[in-house]
């Protein structure tokens, strides 16, 4: 579990928005409808936030494993998603804006929870 000082410094380091997206990125989200295309926006932020704190490898991001998430206009708050770095799960909690056509992140924050103990990945369709 990662928590203290580390959390603390996820969440400073994740204050401001991170990536510039290449052009294949950018025309295969441009074919999600506009609530898919801000949530997987928001997960390649995420993943490149975490590879920045600690010892984390992302693979994958989930933002609605643990609970829904809340989308208003171009934020989204995703308390209850998952990441998977190096064959195990972690909790996240992220909230991410992005300007008028959802790829330019304006602002973003997260925090990394718990490992997700191996006993619950059935229940949460969670996969190596």
């Amino acid at each position: 579990m990662r928590t203290g000082l580390l959390g603390l410094l996820s969440l400073l380091i994740a204050a401001a928005p991170a990536l510039a997206l290449d052009n294949s990125t950018v025309q295969q989200l441009k074919r999600l409808d506009p609530e898919e295309e801000l949530e997987q926006r928001c997960d390649i932020e995420a993943m490149e936030h975490i590879k920045k704190v600690g010892d984390y490898r992302p693979d994958k991001v989930i933002a609605y494993t643990f609970s829904e998430t809340k989308v208003s206009g171009t934020t989204i708050q995703a308390p209850g998603a998952v990441f998977r770095s190096r064959g195990e799960w972690y909790r996240l909690k992220y909230k991410c804006s992005t300007g008028p056509k959802r790829l330019e992140v304006t602002n973003f924050k997260l925090k990394i929870g718990s490992m997700v103990p191996r006993s619950d990945w059935v229940r949460y369709y969670l996969y190596d």
